[in-house]
């Protein structure tokens, strides 16, 4: 009933699938974070760039924004990320495409936990001498962090399903073998199920333990 599945690298796909999803979560939380940082900062000219950016980017199709990193970047500009192998520079083009996507959600969601933070213990702490960034990375981050869990790991889910625009560029991840194998074989439904149990067995785990994480850290008021 599977035989068709014999001479693709199906593990190969999803393994790429899940490095995609890896390296642009990792990246995202930092850059997300440090927007958020931006945009409850005491600077004009930062917080205006973290809302700009927040919101020009998330108003733009991901689509448009991987296909600008490897037409715009890397065939106009020449930028290759330190790489010769055209495989490795798409690969790390999709993931700069989807750092800077996922960041404008990853911001938004942070910046709505520094929100759950009461105002009292930031006057406190400033109060006592500590700075700015002091108070953000002592005071308000951790707490904020912990109240945001469920959302961060929606948007974990959605970051895993949006890597598959990155067949757009051909990077070698589950949507492009899938593309490949329906151009190929007459076995459409099972091909579609397949990829689609793939994605769940990604996804599924990934909420529920985040889930059970985000009652657990959740902060009692």
């Amino acid at each position: 009933m599977f035989d068709f599945l014999e001479g693709y690298d199906l593990w190969g796909a999803f393994w790429t699938t899940v490095q995609l999803t890896v390296y642009s979560a990792i990246g995202s939380l930092i850059w997300g974070t440090l927007l958020a940082a931006m945009r409850v900062g005491p600077v004009p000219l930062m917080r205006g760039f973290g809302t700009a950016y927040v919101n020009i980017v998330r108003n733009i199709p991901l689509t448009v924004i991987i296909l600008f990193t490897s037409l715009g970047l890397n065939q106009t500009l020449s930028i290759s990320l330190g790489s010769d192998q055209i495989e490795t520079t798409n690969f790390r083009l999709a993931v700069l495409g989807l750092v800077a996507y996922t960041s404008a959600f990853v911001c938004e969601a942070v910046r709505s936990g520094i929100n759950t933070v009461p105002v009292g213990q930031a006057e406190a702490a400033r109060a006592i001498g500590l700075s700015f960034t002091q108070v953000l990375t002592l005071i308000v981050l951790p707490q904020a962090f912990r109240s945001v869990v469920g959302p961060l790991a929606n948007v974990l889910i959605a970051l895993t399903k949006n890597t598959t625009v990155a067949a757009a560029i051909g990077v070698a991840e589950a949507a492009l073998l899938m593309k490949e194998m329906i151009e190929n074989e007459a076995q459409l439904l099972l091909i579609s199920a397949v990829f689609a149990f793939g994605f769940i067995c990604l996804t599924l785990p990934t909420g529920l333990i985040l889930g059970w994480v985000s009652k657990k850290v959740a902060v009692k008021r």
